[in-house]
């Protein structure tokens, strides 16, 4: 069971990951055939990523983001964290090493079918790390973590309000709750609103050979993590005070 687990979470993360990397790259990237397709072509394709990763995942119940497991943990009404799994800090333990090993293979796939266009000489510095990390428009780190704490409270108390492991509608609400966070509360710093979904790639992009890809910028790292796990605990509290 253990092993299962841990392989549908991996690789549900690393679907996410795969999709969202990759949709960044395209908008981003020199002489991508999307090459400037622009916010909302990326909020479609983080959240379609997460539509995709969460029926992957549906055997773990489909966290792909240590806020989410976070959230669980934090919540007094959730017993479990999938069917049989139950919601304890050793299985959380599980479920980190395994979002954070998906992210990171998700990213290497997305750099995969993009090598030639990370190495042009056309694609910017910048560009080719926002394909794996996410950063803020204006640097100011309190106020940065403060919208990420926003972005992922409302990820996972909107969460708390579907009610249980995927099912019926539940992958595309998920979906269409990380377009609507992104298209309204994504601006400022990106929305990360889950640790792996930063570290693991901006792990990536420390280790890829990629042409001219400049620092990793590992001064802001600190911020997609701690926003997002007090978000997760906040939303996790809140859900458990609301949705009895």
């Amino acid at each position: 069971m253990t092993a299962q687990i841990f392989l549908a979470e991996m690789l549900g993360t690393m679907t996410l990951l795969a999709f969202g990397c990759g949709v960044v790259a395209t908008a981003v990237l020199a002489k991508s055939k999307g090459f400037g397709g622009g916010w909302l072509l990326i909020n479609f394709g983080w959240g379609l990523g997460v539509y995709s990763g969460v029926f992957v995942a549906a055997k773990s119940g489909a966290h792909l983001n240590p806020a989410v497991t976070i959230g669980l943990l934090s919540n007094p009404n959730a017993t479990e964290f999938a069917d049989g799994v139950a919601a304890n800090f050793p299985n959380a333990l599980l479920y980190f090493a395994a979002q954070l090993l998906g992210a990171f293979i998700g990213a290497v796939v997305a750099w995969l079918a993009y090598r030639n266009h990370f190495d042009h000489p056309d694609t910017e510095t910048g560009a080719k790390l926002a394909v794996f990390s996410t950063g803020p428009e204006i640097r100011n780190k309190p106020w940065n973590v403060v919208t990420e704490v926003i972005g992922t409270f409302f990820l996972v108390f909107v969460l708390g309000a579907f009610d249980g492991t995927p099912n019926g509608l539940g992958p595309l609400a998920a979906g269409l709750l990380v377009v609507a966070i992104g298209a309204s509360l994504g601006g400022p710093t990106g929305y990360a609103i889950n640790p792996a979904r930063d570290l693991g790639p901006r792990i990536a992009h420390a280790l890829l050979p990629i042409k001219g890809k400049g620092g990793s910028d590992w001064s802001y790292s600190w911020v997609p993590i701690v926003g997002p796990v007090i978000g997760g605990v906040l939303g996790g509290l809140a859900a458990g005070a609301v949705f009895v």
